[in-house]
């Protein structure tokens, strides 16, 4: 009766949460929204956080080598990472400006990831104001690196930190019904043809980079990919050469493959290195460069996975009018799945066009939100 009694309690109290912090989340949104941080010069908005966290109660609010911000709360030997991340993925250094059409908020990362990251940061207020108490150590966390060749360089950097003391990683990253409860992994490469190249005219005949890179490309999209798991690829960009009247001495791309199972990449690895071979054997010069691993979950105890899937699909219904949608994905969670750690990602706002300059939030959403994030921190244990 007890238990039930405090389970009610806290469910009036984070609906109060919302209501009361709301019009306060939506100034901090404008705020943050604003404040530019491309993949690997998240500086500003690090400095921001780090100066928000310490002016709201946590002045024991730091910074690591990664550029990571962390705030710790609770002294216990088992850790629960929450983390959203600040970096967004394009490469602007001038503040953005949020427009507001119909009732709807557009900048890029408004949705991903800068509401996450505020519900988040208005949580962790909550509980420190209240002094909730846990059997655990709550390690907030506003991570760098999560997008494109960030490589995930700001989650790793905590696994490393704090390694075999995590028992459950919970992060803010998506839509407010999404569970992500499965890491989609992936390698991605720059390959790099040379030829001689030569003057378009009077070297006609000299072997052309973009060429041999182009019947790469061809033979590579030629590839049948493994059916065991969902496991794709791409080309995503392409460059080369100098002129019009040259033939081209040097073309790139980068390159990628993307699975949900361990296996299926090790087929994808296999093939895309026979194919390279290839080519080396027909005298091409070529260059491969990883330039990012995002795992695959590996060694994660199914049944506590399930566990904290369900308390997150319970809270969603709890605290939202919608459906839990479980869905696979690649985000900082990868790398605490393969690891063997239990870990979700959950949304707090809805949006859309996410990656375009049109990225969009419904700023209603965020009273949602709010209460997504208070529960998932203080409820999911």
């Amino acid at each position: 009766m007890l238990q039930q009694e405090k389970e009610v309690d806290s469910r009036q109290a984070i609906f109060s949460f919302a209501e009361n912090e709301y019009e306060e989340a939506l100034a901090l949104l404008r705020t943050i929204a604003s404040v530019p941080a491309p993949t690997f010069q998240e500086e500003k908005k690090a400095a921001f956080v780090l100066q928000w966290l310490r002016a709201n109660g946590m002045p024991e609010a730091y910074q690591d080598e990664a550029g990571n911000v962390i705030f710790e709360y609770g002294t216990g030997e088992k850790v629960v990472i929450c983390m959203a991340h600040m970096d967004v993925v394009f490469p602007d250094t001038t503040p953005f400006t949020i427009q507001e059409r119909d009732g709807l908020w557009y900048t890029p990362g408004i949705l991903d990831d800068n509401a996450n990251l505020v519900c988040m940061l208005m949580a962790a207020r909550y509980i420190v104001k209240h002094q909730i108490l846990f059997p655990y150590r709550l390690v907030f966390v506003a991570n760098v690196c999560e997008e494109g060749l960030g490589n995930l360089k700001g989650s790793k950097t905590i696994r490393d930190s704090f390694g075999s003391s995590i028992r459950r990683f919970i992060g803010f990253d998506a839509q407010l019904h999404d569970i992500v409860n499965h890491a989609v992994g992936s390698m991605r490469f720059r390959v790099t043809v040379r030829t001689e190249g030569g003057h378009s005219y009077t070297a006609f005949g000299n072997h052309n980079a973009i060429h041999q890179l182009a019947e790469l490309i061809c033979e590579l999209y030629q590839v049948q990919v493994p059916t065991e798991a969902r496991t794709t690829y791409n080309v995503g960009t392409i460059e080369g050469g100098t002129t019009v009247n040259s033939i081209a001495q040097q073309a790139s791309m980068l390159y990628e493959f993307r699975s949900e199972s361990v296996e299926c990449l090790e087929k994808m690895q296999r093939t895309f290195d026979r194919i390279i071979e290839k080519y080396r054997h027909l005298g091409r010069s070529i260059e491969v460069e990883t330039i990012g691993i995002r795992p695959c979950m590996k060694g994660v105890d199914p049944a506590a996975q399930e566990q904290l899937e369900e308390m997150g699909a319970d809270l969603i219904r709890t605290y939202t009018d919608r459906e839990p949608k479980r869905r696979t994905g690649s985000t900082d969670a990868n790398t605490f799945q393969a690891y063997g750690i239990p870990s979700i990602v959950l949304g707090t706002a809805i949006g859309g066009s996410t990656h375009t300059r049109e990225e969009w939030l419904d700023p209603k959403s965020l009273k949602e939100g709010l209460r997504l994030a208070l529960g998932a921190v203080w409820q999911i244990w």
